[in-house]
């Protein structure tokens, strides 16, 4: 039978980087995988890099999976009738959460004998796991609570003792939990997360968890989103991926001075030099680049797509990448040019389903 796997967990914890690196191993092992990628907004980075790594990839845009479900199920309906996959990776909206209730169990109820949906995971940044306070720190713990694996991510960040401390911390206040260190950028425990998808464990309909609307819905409020793409060209050729380690890098030392937390910051830059992806999952912090590497050779045009998330206010984003942009021109003598910004913050969550455990 099919199964669908759903990731949650708070913005950058690497959901992203877990499915592909869980669909390569998959892929490997014979099985025809699909992505489901999600987002407030439009224009996903993450979409841009799941396509470059597995060949089926949708995504439900506008909202998070728990009010977008039809969206989501139209999706998952056209693969089932196709028998296009017999693995289903989707990651949710990072700052959403509920979502045993809004969409494992409709998702278990629509499609009974259908369709097996594995144990709702929860993808933790180890770094993020004492750092988040108020609202934000609400939203961060109600993902956690619900979660039936619990898979704590970037564990080559950690000494061994460090992370031994931190598993059994969570172990201690989530003992219902499955609860796996991993890392998937290394691909380290990486088999053993796809085992507990795979294997006899199951999303637990036991326990309704309990959510202030209104609390979650403020801490979304704290958060800007902002899409944008930019065109940046230079008559003599630019590095292009220079260029954007320098604007990721100007805009994460611009939020660390201005006091904003960043949730991720992520772009993906288009050029005949091929695809590069870079991210920042904490103010004050350099870029990650993906690929590695030193290469960086010159190019006339690039574009680039920034998803931005941060506790600010959207038009404030804006103005930051503006300045940003500007940095990486004057460094590497190069022209951007800004598409339409699609900046916002994430509106009140009104779920299409709430079940209750009762029903499932």
């Amino acid at each position: 039978m099919p199964r669908l796997v759903v990731l949650t967990g708070f913005l950058g914890a690497g959901k992203t980087t877990t499915m592909l690196t869980a669909g390569r191993l998959l892929g490997r092992r014979g099985h025809s995988v699909a992505v489901i990628t999600n987002d407030q907004g439009t224009d996903l980075v993450d979409t841009r890099l799941a396509e470059a790594v597995v060949p089926d990839v949708s995504e439900v845009t506008g909202g998070c999976f728990c009010c977008r479900f039809e969206d989501l199920a139209d999706l998952v309906t056209e693969l089932l009738d196709g028998g296009r996959a017999d693995t289903i990776l989707t990651e949710a909206v990072g700052s959403c959460t509920d979502l045993q209730a809004t969409v494992v169990r409709p998702l278990r109820a629509r499609y009974r004998e259908r369709l097996t949906v594995a144990p709702l995971t929860t993808v933790v940044d180890p770094a993020r796991f004492d750092a988040l306070a108020g609202d934000l720190g609400y939203l961060f713990d109600r993902q956690l609570a619900e979660a039936d694996i619990i898979a704590v991510n970037k564990t080559d960040t950690l000494p061994r003792a460090e992370l031994d401390a931190l598993l059994d911390r969570i172990r201690g206040r989530h003992p219902t939990a499955g609860v796996l260190g991993y890392s998937a950028s290394t691909g380290a425990n990486v088999e053993e997360l796809v085992s507990l998808w795979t294997g006899s464990r199951r999303s637990s309909p036991g326990v309704d968890l309990d959510v202030d609307y209104d609390r979650y819905a403020a801490a979304e409020a704290q958060l800007g989103w902002l899409n944008q793409t930019w065109q940046v060209t230079a008559a003599d050729g630019f590095p292009a991926r220079r260029w954007a380690h320098v604007a990721l890098d100007s805009l994460s030392t611009a939020c660390a001075r201005r006091g904003h937390v960043i949730g991720h910051a992520k772009l993906a830059v288009q050029s005949p030099a091929g695809l590069i992806r870079m991210s920042v999952v904490a103010a004050g912090e350099p870029p990650r680049h993906e690929p590695t590497g030193s290469e960086d050779p010159s190019v006339a045009h690039a574009t680039v797509l920034f998803n931005i998330r941060a506790a600010c206010p959207p038009r404030d984003l804006e103005s930051l990448l503006r300045t940003a942009a500007l940095d990486a021109d004057l460094t590497v003598g190069a022209a951007a040019r800004p598409g339409p910004a699609r900046a916002f913050a994430p509106s009140y969550p009104r779920p299409v389903h709430r079940l209750p455990a009762a029903s499932a």
